[in-house]
């Protein structure tokens, strides 16, 4: 066996089309999550998104994180960073949904914002809203302040 063999890590991303779509506030972004959430299993399992934006806040793609079990999801922040940083974004806003209809955010959902957001910051790129979504309504922790806690 040659040991002195090193993988080569090759990393790409292609952008096939820029988007138009511009962020301006948290209806704008919830549309776009709406359209990627499976609207028949909202209410049945968690899902986590993030999207991200350009300097100019225009979308430059959707990923999704995770989806697991009916009362949470795991969220590996590094992944979401990887993707942020794959696609060259300057901000990012993420986005999980509560089967429970509930739109107050749990305790783990407020320790999981607060990781990202130090992430984020650390590689310079804005959080800039996590959004709670249901079958009919959304929570924007931007437009009620959660962010800055």
């Amino acid at each position: 066996m040659n040991y002195r063999i090193v993988n080569e890590i090759k990393i790409t991303y292609t952008r096939k089309g820029n988007s138009e779509k511009k962020i301006t506030n948290s209806n704008d972004a919830v549309s776009v999550f709406r359209q990627h959430f499976d609207s028949e299993e909202i209410d049945y399992r968690e899902s986590f998104y993030a999207l991200y934006l350009n300097q100019a806040n225009n979308v430059l793609g959707i990923k999704k994180i995770s989806e697991c079990g009916i009362s949470s999801t795991m969220v590996d922040v590094r992944i979401i960073m990887q993707a942020a940083l794959l696609c060259n974004a300057t901000a990012i806003i993420i986005a999980h949904n509560h089967p429970s209809g509930n739109l107050k955010p749990s305790g783990e959902d407020l320790k999981i914002t607060q990781n990202i957001k130090k992430a984020s910051e650390f590689l310079n790129i804005r959080l800039l809203d996590h959004c709670i979504l249901t079958a009919s309504h959304h929570c924007s922790f931007a437009d009620e302040g959660y962010l800055s806690i």
